[in-house]
Parts: C-alpha cells; sequence; structure tokens
C-alpha cells in the first residue's frame, strides 16, 4: 500500500506567538494548542477545518519582506469574510502594508482577494474565485 499524504499544516514565524495567537483568536480562530500557556513559543490555531501553526523565531532568523512567505486561504465569501475581520478592529487599510488588494477587488487572475499581514508579517491572501 502507498503512503497518502493527509493534511498539511503551514507554520508561520513570529518573534511574540503570544501576540499572534491573539491575533488569530481575534479573527475568529481557535486556539489548538500551545507549549506553554504564558509564553508560548509554538502554538496551533484552526478556523472551519483550516489548521495553522505558529513558532516562534528569532527576528534575525528572517529578512522582511524578501523571506516572508505568503499563505492563500481559498473562501466562500471574501467580502463577507473582509467585513468580518474589519469588525473585530483587527485589520484596516494599512495592514497590507501597500498591497493593491487592502479591500476586496477582482484581480485579473480570476479571483476577488484581499490581503494582510499578521503580527509576525507574514503576509495572508484570502480569495474567492470569480
Amino acid at each position: 500500500m502507498k503512503a497518502q499524504l493527509q493534511r498539511v499544516h503551514p507554520v508561520l514565524a513570529a518573534n511574540d506567538v503570544a501576540a499572534a495567537v491573539q491575533f488569530y483568536r481575534d479573527l475568529g480562530f481557535r486556539i489548538l494548542f500551545q507549549d506553554n500557556p504564558t509564553d508560548p513559543k509554538y502554538a496551533g490555531v484552526a478556523r472551519d477545518g483550516v489548521e495553522l501553526h505558529i513558532q516562534w523565531a528569532d527576528p534575525q532568523q528572517w529578512v522582511y519582506p524578501t523571506d516572508r512567505p505568503t499563505y492563500r486561504f481559498l473562501v466562500s465569501d471574501v467580502d463577507a469574510l473582509y467585513g468580518e475581520f474589519l469588525e473585530t478592529g483587527r485589520i484596516n487599510a494599512g495592514t497590507s502594508q501597500g498591497s493593491p488588494w487592502a479591500a476586496p477587488a477582482n484581480t485579473p487572475w480570476g479571483t476577488r482577494e484581499f490581503h494582510v499581514r499578521d503580527p509576525g508579517q507574514n503576509s495572508l491572501q484570502f480569495y474567492s474565485l470569480l
């Protein structure tokens, strides 16, 4: 029998894991685990069946913005999710840090999307297919 991949858990770098966990909680994610309740260095959060892991990284290990990965999330209604995130107060026009998709807009590649950066400066792109 051939081995099968079962799921992927993206690991986002953060120099303050607790702040990153709080950011994601404010966006409707729930905490799955933390290695330490007061000063976590590794944690997991989930929302709607999507699981993210957050790991402490020394700021010197990453050269912003060059080394930061981008995480894309396919969502059922990008405009509704954007409105929900706005209501939390955790995102605004500045949290996209210059992306032309600071608010939901149609792209030349056939999606509707918006972009934000989390406290660790990881790029998060939320999109729906047109």
